[in-house]
């Protein structure tokens, strides 16, 4: 038996350890249930659904960027009433605990998207406001990108029966003030940080390699900027909870997000080589609390700022 009590808690969210999925890269349901128990870990975040089904952008979606990977997959998704019917009961049988992601285009859409997980089962212990997404209401890029923007869009889940974090771009110098949008507008906490914006070129074409030019770049390389963006939040908004996600693919560097602030941090791509990597992770963090003294994870939520 450990002697590690790897228990957290992001806000109201109670979790078993801080392990979760990243959106985006797990699926839809309970696709990596093959290479671990899906129960064993703190949450698994699906990947964003809107109200509507969507098919996403054109190919290709996904090129290579050194040890990451560019990615403009564009938020496919079957929808949420069909992911309800057809992806939602193996998740719930496979004991996992489950966050939604939720994207829209409007301010209507996320509206639409609450409404339709008001009767979500009990496994579903949170939402994740993907807010990093484009908005078609206003002439910024992102919702994600305006204070106000992103202000209008948790407004939407005031009251909700379930703890909901607004998930914050890195893409935007105004990072402080819409986390602070966020959080007034009833937010329970931030999901920090998305892709950071990129692009490559085929020098035998001399064209894009994605097909919708631009992706959003992921992996091991976003890591430090992820660990400043939750440090600047911390520091800005000491109580804010924080889940980390960014270039998570080793416990030190989980480890290292926790220190920043985050009370729970995601392994994303990570996955995509590796798909056993959560698993992974979650004991080497244990590791190294056991190697270093540590008998509660949730000690070392935000120690990076006592100096």
């Amino acid at each position: 038996m450990s002697k590690v009590d790897l228990s957290t808690s992001v806000g109201p969210m109670h979790l078993a350890n801080p392990v979760m999925s990243a959106a985006g890269t797990s699926g839809h349901g309970a696709e990596l249930q093959e290479y671990m128990d899906l129960s064993e870990l703190g949450c698994i975040v699906v990947k964003s659904l809107a109200h509507f089904s969507w098919e996403g952008n054109p190919s290709p979606r996904i090129v290579g960027a050194g040890p990451g990977m560019l990615n403009s997959v564009g938020l496919q998704g079957p929808g949420i009433d069909r992911w309800k019917r057809e992806f939602l009961p193996d998740l719930v049988s496979s004991g996992a605990k489950v966050m939604v992601s939720v994207w829209g285009r409007t301010v209507e859409d996320f509206a639409v998207a609450r409404a339709s997980l008001e009767d979500v089962p009990d496994s579903v212990i949170g939402i994740e406001v993907n807010v990093s997404c484009p908005n078609i209401e206003d002439r910024s890029n992102m919702f994600a990108h305006s204070a106000a923007a992103t202000r209008e869009v948790m407004k939407q889940f005031q009251g909700f029966s379930r703890p909901f974090f607004a998930k914050l771009s890195p893409n935007t110098h105004q990072l402080i003030e819409i986390a602070e949008s966020a959080m007034e507008a009833g937010a329970t906490g931030l999901t920090l940080i998305n892709t950071v914006m990129g692009m490559r070129i085929d020098t035998r074409t001399r064209k894009p390699l994605l097909g919708a030019i631009r992706g959003g770049l992921s992996g091991v390389g976003v890591h430090p900027v992820a660990v400043r963006a939750i440090y600047d939040v911390r520091e800005a908004i000491p109580d804010v909870p924080i889940i980390g996600v960014g270039g998570v693919s080793t416990g030190l560097e989980a480890i290292e997000l926790i220190l920043a602030g985050a009370g729970a941090v995601e392994v994303g791509t990570a996955t995509f080589v590796e798909p056993r990597a959560m698993a992974r992770v979650l004991r080497e963090i244990e590791e190294w609390c056991e190697e270093n003294s540590v008998s509660r994870i949730a000690d070392l939520i935000g120690v990076a700022h006592d100096v």
